[in-house]
């Protein structure tokens, strides 16, 4: 019980600063005996009260965005539906398969989102548009990302908040602290819907002794994260997203 409350506490800190905290949650239930798509399901319940306390802990760096998470969290929200679903009818390999292909993906575009958005800027003003303008067919793309993924979220939710940081640093003009608020609130819906499915569909299968460990101690991380997250340079929490995302990258091929 304390290893499940303090492996709760570290998601909650890393998924609030980075994304990825069920790297730590998930391997712990798995490693204490825990079946697999149990382990995902009381994983996705507990981390509910983490990623609000973290959304909450940003909730200045979200002011101004809601012009596009108006239609963020909608394609969240589906998308997480369906990943739900897809955990609850396709064997667990099919997605944890391709998860280390999206991450690398996602650690690159992590690396090289400033100069993306350098280079954005430069189009914008070559075509004497605000460096702050998002063109339709970019706020498209951004939303068709975040659908794909709220739907891998609510099937495995590990490093869901990397490639949301990933996909928003390669299309948005926004420093990192606010993008990280987003990722936290877009996060937060994804493990809602994920949450309320399994509960539904599958409530036996859920350990809520461990779900509620993971609760305590993500709704602690949470906070904890979001304080010192909030003081890390742009440079300094691009660092941490990309080390914490090699780390969750060796797990994954490792296990």
């Amino acid at each position: 019980m304390i290893l499940i409350a303090l492996a709760g506490v570290g998601a909650g800190a890393i998924n609030a600063v980075v994304g990825s905290g069920t790297l730590i949650t998930f391997p712990t239930l798995v490693a204490l005996g825990y079946p697999p798509v149990t382990s995902t399901m009381s994983n996705a319940v507990g981390l509910v009260a983490g990623s609000a306390s973290g959304t909450w802990g940003y909730r200045r760096e979200l002011r101004g965005q809601w012009h596009r998470l108006r239609w963020q969290i909608p394609a969240s929200f589906t998308g997480a539906g369906l990943g739900a679903w897809l955990l609850l009818h396709l064997p667990e390999k099919v997605f944890t398969e391709v998860v280390p292909v999206l991450l690398i993906i996602a650690l690159i575009l992590v690396v090289v989102g400033p100069r993306i958005q350098a280079w954005a800027r430069r189009r914008a003003e070559a075509t004497g548009q605000s460096a702050e303008h998002v063109s339709p067919r970019r706020m498209a793309a951004l939303v068709f990302a975040t659908f794909a993924i709220g739907v891998y979220g609510g099937y495995f939710t590990a490093a869901q908040g990397i490639m949301l940081i990933a996909a928003m640093g390669a299309m948005l003009p926004e420093d990192m602290q606010r993008m990280n608020a987003a990722k936290n609130l877009l996060s937060l819906v994804v493990n809602i819907v994920a949450a309320v499915a399994y509960t539904v569909v599958a409530f036996d299968r859920i350990s809520w002794l461990a779900a509620g460990l993971i609760a305590v101690g993500s709704l602690i991380g949470g906070f904890l994260g979001a304080h010192y997250g909030r003081r890390l340079s742009p440079n300094a929490l691009r660092a941490v997203i990309v080390v914490v995302g090699l780390i969750g990258l060796y797990r994954l091929v490792t296990v």
